[in-house]
């Protein structure tokens, strides 16, 4: 009659590639945060941006999206802050009267237009987006900077 069960050898091949899926788990699930972390940045910045424009128009005043460069937060002025993700860094070109402190302003008027700007969000590998608020109507659009 013969014994049922494992040989000592089957059970060494399964830890071994148990080690080696443990070993690349933690990388993988780094890059997949960094990834999600930039996504949402974007995503959340861009909603940010079109809400202070669509709240300056509604609201008939002025609105403001701040970008704190040293604190390392975002959000229309008035409103819940966002912080950045270590991961991520953030560039603004506004104009030398919105860049005060480290903090970057693009403010929209009634009208629709804006004072316009850029902001760079980039990754660590280099790749990013910059978010281009047009100064004549306001409107935010977003395009890829190049390597």
């Amino acid at each position: 009659m013969r014994e049922r069960g494992f040989t000592m050898v089957e059970l060494l091949v399964v830890l071994a590639i148990a080690a080696a899926l443990l070993a690349v788990a933690p990388m993988a699930l780094q890059r997949y945060r960094e990834s999600t972390d930039y996504r949402d940045t974007v995503r959340t910045m861009t909603a940010a941006l079109t809400e202070a424009r669509h709240s300056a128009i509604s609201g008939g005043r002025v609105v403001a999206f701040s970008v704190d460069l040293g604190a390392r937060h975002y959000g229309v002025d008035g409103g819940a802050r966002r912080d950045l993700p270590e991961s991520i860094a953030v560039r603004a070109t506004v104009a030398d009267t919105d860049l005060v402190d480290n903090v970057a302003r693009i403010r929209f008027f009634p009208g629709g237009n804006a004072t316009g700007g850029s902001i760079e969000v980039v990754r660590a590998s280099g790749s990013g987006v910059r978010l281009r608020t047009d100064w004549l109507d306001g409107r935010v659009s977003l395009e890829g900077l190049m390597q």
